[in-house]
């Protein structure tokens, strides 16, 4: 049977003792017209809202609910989408802010580094660039070791501290130029770590030329610390190198005045290295 055929059938069927022939089909027509009417209010109330949730308030309602929350990657997604939605929106100005911390504390350093980079580049005279800076150093200052040093128990004395030198400066940064900030108090306590953490590290390095009766290198790098870093715990360890490391080039008399300068500033102790002498055979 064909299309023709069934059509007909079916319209016999359907159409009733005294009725119009077209009644079925009108009928028909009013149904497929009412059901497509719902699906279009329905769609648009779903867009409308969708569009609702799209709004920068939105973005930036949910964005802060999910920081507040703890989920600090999800509101990194909704603070990166108001900004490529809504570029000139209020919100995403605060937004750009905001991103900074939400970067910090989902441990992504790079993009929380370049974040506070670009607010403080777009926005310098903001009253919150001393928050961007803050951040920033905080960032530098808890990145954490990776996994081998994890692993293998470094000691970060040891490392090349860029990560600490550049905490330091973001921090001495922020006291130079908002010396009244909130967070200023907080900056200074943390650049005596960083420094005594440089401290450590410069000493290491002079032990490391002492023990291998590079001397000259080993003042070296023991007056740095001295001149730099002055009241740092390490400044001890730096005078004990320098004394050994001029008996070592057999300058008696600078030795001594070393001494004299490690006996005036700590009367409760006495230097404890001396120059190394290696065997001829010992290559290491």
């Amino acid at each position: 049977m064909g299309l023709a055929g069934g059509l007909c059938r079916y319209t016999a069927l359907v159409q009733q003792p005294g009725s119009s022939p077209l009644q079925p089909v009108r009928t028909m027509a009013r149904v497929v017209t009412i059901a497509c009417f719902a699906l279009i209010v329905a769609a648009c109330s779903s867009q409308a809202k969708q569009a609702e949730m799209l709004q920068p308030d939105k973005l930036y309602e949910k964005a802060q609910k999910l920081m507040l929350g703890g989920d600090y990657r999800g509101a990194v997604r909704y603070y990166e989408a108001l900004e490529a939605r809504y570029p000139f929106a209020e919100q995403s100005r605060q937004g750009r802010l905001d991103i900074i911390y939400a970067y910090y504390k989902a441990r992504e350093s790079e993009s929380a580094v370049d974040a506070a980079d670009q607010f403080i580049r777009e926005n310098p005279t903001h009253p919150r660039v001393d928050y961007a800076m803050y951040i920033k150093g905080l960032t530098y200052f808890e990145r954490a070791p990776n996994f081998l040093e994890r692993w293998f128990r470094t000691d970060l004395t040891e490392r090349p501290p860029q990560d600490v030198r550049r905490s330091f400066q973001e921090f001495e940064t922020l006291i130079d130029r908002y010396p009244s900030s909130e967070y200023a108090d907080d900056a200074r306590q943390r650049m005596i770590f960083l420094r005594n953490r440089l401290a450590e590290y410069e000493v290491h390095i002079a032990d490391y030329y002492l023990r291998r009766k590079a001397y000259v290198a080993a003042i070296a790098r023991a007056r740095f610390c001295i001149e730099n870093f002055d009241g740092a715990p390490t400044v001890k360890d730096a005078l004990d190198i320098m004394i050994s490391a001029y008996e070592g080039l057999g300058m008696p008399d600078l030795a001594e005045r070393s001494r004299e300068v490690y006996a005036l500033n700590y009367p409760d102790s006495s230097p404890e290295r001396r120059a190394v002498e290696r065997a001829w055979w010992k290559l290491w």
